[in-house]
């Protein structure tokens, strides 16, 4: 079997570990902020928001993220969960319709050994995908090609979640 290898992950998840207080989550925070198109907070619900994701695999990847601060699945309330998976399914819609997607990794990484960056808050990562999206640049120079800032591709997303 192959493996593909993304080393300058590693960086980022300690950077983010090492840069939060000890009893702060950036997740928590987030919908809480003054301005949300800095915080990259796209729609907010009764149990759930929608956000950018900071430090994106491709274009448009976003994350459902509850606003209880659990770090377990089960834990979600029906209410939660229900919420939660309808706005998967709404960002996909929407990020199809915007984007002309060809297909998604939708997923959770919940633990340190389930690869979770912030393992204390669960959210689902939703990441848009093309035929051929997956090429030398990121391999052989460590670079990831993105079309469009986080911030014009935020006003673009944003105007579909106020609908």
């Amino acid at each position: 079997m192959d493996s593909l290898w993304a080393p300058w992950r590693k960086e980022y998840v300690q950077k983010a570990m090492n840069d939060q207080d000890k009893d702060a989550c950036v997740l928590c925070a987030a919908p809480n902020k003054e301005d949300l198109k800095k915080a990259l907070v796209l729609y907010k619900s009764q149990y759930n928001y929608i956000v950018m994701n900071l430090y994106p695999y491709n274009m448009g990847h976003i994350m459902i993220v509850p606003y209880r601060h659990i770090n377990s699945l089960d834990l979600l309330s029906e209410k939660e969960r229900n919420e939660h998976y309808m706005l998967v399914v709404r960002a996909v819609t929407i990020l199809r319709k915007q984007y002309e997607c060809q297909g998604f990794n939708i997923g959770m990484n919940i633990g340190r050994s389930g690869g979770a960056g912030i393992e204390e808050h669960i959210h689902t990562h939703v990441v848009p995908r093309w035929n051929g999206d997956a090429n030398f640049m990121p391999v052989i120079g460590c670079t990831k090609v993105m079309s469009e800032t986080l911030f014009n591709a935020y006003d673009t997303l944003k105007k579909h979640f106020k609908e």
